[in-house]
C-alpha cells in the first residue's frame, strides 16, 4: 500500500487508508512481549487516528487480547449509541466474538485469575447483548498494518 497521509481521494479520515477500508470504524489491536507475556490492546477511531481506548498492560495472550479489544470496541459504541464497523487482524479473535466464547488455552492461574475474570465479562456481554456493528477482517497483506497497531514486530 503506498499512501500519503492523507490521501487526496479521501476526506473522510486523516489516515492513510486505502478506499475499500471503512473509516467511520475502529481499529482495534492487541500486542504481546511474549506469549503469554505482558499484553495490552487499544482501538484507534479510523476517521480521527484518535485512541478510543487502551487496556493493559497484563499478564495474558495476543489472542486474548485481540478477543477483548473486539468486545470492547462493540460495548462502548453500544453504551454510545452508534454502529461503526470494527477492523481487526485476528481471525481467531474474530471467530471467538463471531462464537461468544474466549477458547484460549493460557491455563488458569493465581497470575491470570483478574485476567479471565475480565474474559468471563466479556462473554458475558456478548451472550446478552446483540450488536449492529459489523467485524471486519484487516487485510494486511493488502493494506499493510491496521492502524491500532503497536509497531513493535
Amino acid at each position: 500500500m503506498d499512501c500519503v497521509n492523507p490521501p487526496s481521494y479521501r476526506n473522510d479520515t486523516v489516515l492513510p487508508l486505502p478506499m475499500e477500508v471503512r473509516a467511520d470504524a475502529i481499529a482495534v489491536d492487541a500486542a504481546c512481549s511474549g506469549n503469554p507475556g505482558r499484553m495490552e490492546y487499544r482501538g484507534i477511531d479510523l476517521a480521527t487516528g484518535q485512541q478510543v481506548f487502551r487496556f493493559g498492560p497484563v499478564y495474558g495472550t495476543n489472542n486474548i487480547g485481540e478477543f477483548l479489544a473486539i468486545v470492547h470496541a462493540l460495548a462502548l459504541m453500544e453504551r454510545a449509541g452508534v454502529s461503526k464497523a470494527v477492523y481487526s487482524d485476528s481471525y481467531n479473535a474474530i471467530l471467538w466474538v463471531s462464537k461468544g466464547k474466549c477458547k484460549t488455552k493460557l491455563e488458569r492461574t493465581p497470575r491470570t485469575e483478574q485476567l479471565f475474570g475480565i474474559i468471563a465479562r466479556a462473554e458475558h456481554w456478548l451472550a446478552t447483548h446483540r450488536y449492529s456493528s459489523p467485524v471486519i477482517k484487516w487485510e494486511t497483506k493488502r493494506w499493510g498494518e491496521i492502524p491500532a497497531d503497536f509497531g513493535r514486530k
